[in-house]
């Protein structure tokens, strides 16, 4: 990073923790008044002190998991009286190796560590200190860059993860490394589904195609406009979304110029420089309306590569006719200036049509309703 970048950044207040980069909290972290919602919405508090809230994963609307990635523990979050506000809070496991990817199947909570997959049965039955779970598969890699993992369950009832390349930018032989793979639940059967992925903290499915869609964030040092993290489509396994070669679709990388974009399948949209995207959902529910109904929302973490910060927003992918039609900010308000008390990470549709936001920088899970105008 040039100097001059490096001083700007710091003059607008921005922060070095852990070697990333962020603007500070604000000392009042919990402030709803702050956001802003379109018409008709309204955005509540659904549990506090959840430290460090990454994923989302859900048994049913009473029963909600939150996985971490600095902290190395599962939360699970109760709602026993129905209102749509957790009332129980249980640590059920902390010993865990960044264990940021998560996903509920038939009972079973698949969790995503650094080098491991692990499965804990009949979790909800198994809510306690320490509850036991089983490895289902062991050996993926051990380096920390980009190294926590999305994990999710497709239609074919495969574990769909990430394995992000370990750096900025760079080319490794091993062929696992910039890849959404897959595998069977009881691990077997290990096979790269997507190569060419930077970092993806993402990926879903169209409820009615059954096709996957996910973010990858771009890469960093190439200035404060380049380039545009990624909203992709992949309906079909093989292809290939140009890390390290190219990046949104038409900048070929300064230090493999010898390369062509064309080679490369480019993104369904171009999202915002450096917005971090993580978390998106297809809006499946009922409750929101019918206009929103199958478009993409998306979690953007923040910048932190970027003399202004950007980001820290939940954005809407309007969808026509199966493709991105439009991009533009839903919730804000996390950013106030040059400094956030809040990160949006992952998203999630309650079976009542609300959703639900983590945040692991002000470490809450927020819920969004509408309610009508």
């Amino acid at each position: 990073m040039k100097f001059s970048t490096l001083l700007a950044m710091l003059l607008v207040g921005t922060l070095f923790s852990g070697g990333v980069c962020y603007p500070p909290a604000l000392p009042s972290r919990a402030d709803l008044d702050k956001l802003s919602v379109p018409p008709g919405f309204s955005i509540e508090l659904y549990a506090d002190d959840v430290k460090n809230a990454r994923s989302l994963a859900r048994a049913h609307d009473r029963l909600v998991f939150v996985s971490t990635r600095r902290k190395g523990v599962l939360h699970a979050l109760v709602d026993r009286n129905g209102d749509y506000k957790a009332d129980e809070h249980i640590i059920f496991a902390e010993d865990l190796d960044m264990p940021n990817g998560i996903a509920f199947h038939k009972g079973d909570l698949y969790v995503a560590t650094l080098t491991e997959i692990v499965v804990f049965r009949d979790i909800e039955n198994n809510l306690k200190p320490n509850a036991p779970y089983e490895v289902v598969y062991a050996g993926l890699p051990s380096e920390r860059h980009h190294g926590w993992k999305y994990l999710a369950i497709g239609p074919d009832e495969k574990l769909y993860f990430t394995v992000g390349a370990p750096c900025n930018i760079c080319l490794r032989e091993e062929p696992i490394f910039a890849t959404i793979s897959r595998m069977n639940l009881d691990g077997s059967d290990l096979e790269v589904y997507a190569h060419g992925v930077r970092n993806s903290v993402g990926f879903t499915w169209h409820p009615e195609t059954g096709e996957m869609w996910f973010t990858d964030n771009g890469r960093d040092m190439m200035g404060d406009n380049m380039p545009g993290d990624e909203l992709n489509h992949a309906p079909e396994m093989g292809m290939h979304f140009g890390f390290p070669y190219c990046h949104q679709g038409d900048v070929v990388d300064p230090g493999f110029k010898e390369y062509n974009c064309d080679d490369y399948t480019p993104p369904a949209q171009v999202l915002g420089p450096h917005v971090a995207s993580l978390g998106l959902k297809f809006y499946t529910g009922n409750q929101f309306p019918d206009s929103l109904r199958h478009d993409i929302f998306i979690a953007e973490h923040g910048s932190w590569n970027r003399t202004t910060p950007i980001g820290y927003r939940i954005t809407r992918i309007e969808m026509k006719n199966g493709q991105p039609a439009s991009y533009t900010t839903f919730v804000e308000g996390w950013l106030q200036g040059a400094a956030a008390w809040g990160r949006p990470v992952d998203v999630m549709v309650m079976d009542d049509g609300s959703m639900l936001i983590s945040d692991d920088h002000g470490d809450k899970v927020y819920r969004l309703k509408y309610e009508g105008s």
